[in-house]
């Protein structure tokens, strides 16, 4: 079983499909690792040796910037942002969108599941 930067490769798919389970490489950066680690795109995860399985987590410490480490970089940019000010820091902390989407309709994965506001619906009235 191929485990690398703390992340277990699901063994059925391909390796450059399987390097996108670690956060932080997408399906380019996948390519530009196995370049590098001289690994076949196509060879299943299964089918690595030891031996590759090694050179592809050389390559990606050599990199840096995956799982935990940038997790706590980009929560350090972030409280940053809220620190000094900044309108991206005001709408994180109100937990918004920052990159100027709108917000009086959509945003509800932002937001999160719409609030019932007291009294909103109209009465039914009746016909005299």
């Amino acid at each position: 079983m191929a485990r690398i930067a703390g992340v277990d490769l699901p063994q059925n798919k391909r390796v450059e499909i399987g390097l996108t389970y670690i956060y932080g490489i997408g399906r380019a950066r996948s390519n530009t690792i196995l370049g590098k680690a001289r690994v076949s795109v196509n060879a299943k995860v299964k089918d690595l040796s030891e031996e590759e399985v090694s050179r592809i987590r050389q390559v990606i410490t050599e990199e840096g910037g995956v799982e935990g480490d940038l997790r706590k970089n980009i929560q350090q940019d972030v409280r940053r942002l809220i620190e000094i000010g900044s309108y991206r820091g005001y709408r994180h902390r109100r937990n918004l969108p920052c990159h100027g989407q709108r917000t009086h309709t959509n945003a509800r994965t932002k937001r999160g599941p719409r609030m019932a506001i007291a009294g909103k619906k109209r009465a039914v009235g009746k016909k005299g």
